[in-house]
C-alpha cells in the first residue's frame, strides 16, 4: 500500500487525511502500518482523499509484486517460481516448478510424507510421479491429485519438466523448503 507514502508527500498529518477520508485517525494508523484490513469503502474514500486512482493506491513503488524471480535448489534439481504471496487462497499455496533430476536419480530418502493433497498439472515435458510402489508417467497437459500419505517423489522425465502446482501448507513446507 502506498498511503502512508502519498500522505507525507502532501505534508499530510494522520488527522488532515483521516478528516478527508472521513476515517478515524486511530483507523488510518492501524491501515498504514498493516495492522487493519482495508475495506472497500475505506480503500475508495482514501483514494478520493489522495486524488488517486485505486490501481495506483495499491500498487507497490517497486517490481516486487510484479516480478516473480526463481528459487533455484541445484542439489534437488527444481527451480520454483511462487506465484501465490502471503497465503494464498484458502491457505494454499500456487507454484511453478522445474524439475530437472531425471527418473531413475530417485533414493528413498526423497520421497515425502505429509498431510493433505498435492496437485500438478504437466506445463512442458513428462513427470514421472513415484506413488508408493507405483510409477506412474504424467505427461504434458494432463494433471494428478493425490493423497501425500503415500510416499511421493516427482522426477522429470529423459529431460526437464515444469509444472504448475497447488499445496496446501504441509505440502508448501514439504515441497518449497530450501
Amino acid at each position: 500500500m502506498r498511503i502512508r507514502s502519498l500522505r507525507r508527500a502532501r505534508g499530510w498529518s494522520l488527522d488532515n487525511l483521516a478528516e478527508r477520508a472521513g476515517i478515524s485517525p486511530s483507523q488510518l494508523s492501524r491501515i498504514e502500518t498493516g495492522h487493519r484490513r482495508l475495506s472497500l469503502d475505506q480503500l475508495t474514500a482514501l483514494s478520493g482523499a489522495l486524488g488517486r486512482s485505486l490501481d495506483q493506491l495499491v500498487e507497490s513503488p517497486d517490481d516486487s509484486d510484479v516480478v516473480i524471480r526463481p528459487d533455484r535448489d541445484d542439489s534437488r534439481g527444481l527451480t520454483t517460481w511462487l506465484l501465490s504471496k502471503d497465503d494464498g487462497p484458502q491457505g494454499l499455496t500456487v507454484a511453478k516448478m522445474r524439475l530437472t533430476d531425471q527418473a531413475g536419480d530417485v533414493a528413498p530418502e526423497d520421497f515425502g510424507v505429509h498431510p493433505g493433497r498435492d496437485w500438478f498439472t504437466v506445463l512442458s515435458g513428462t513427470v514421472v510421479l513415484y506413488l508408493g510402489d507405483r510409477v506412474l508417467r504424467v505427461e504434458a497437459g494432463q494433471a494428478a491429485s493425490f493423497s501425500t500419505m503415500t510416499p511421493h517423489a516427482l522426477r522429470g522425465d529423459r529431460g526437464p519438466a515444469e509444472i504448475l502446482c497447488i499445496l496446501d501448507h504441509h505440502g508448501e513446507r514439504s515441497h518449497l523448503r530450501t
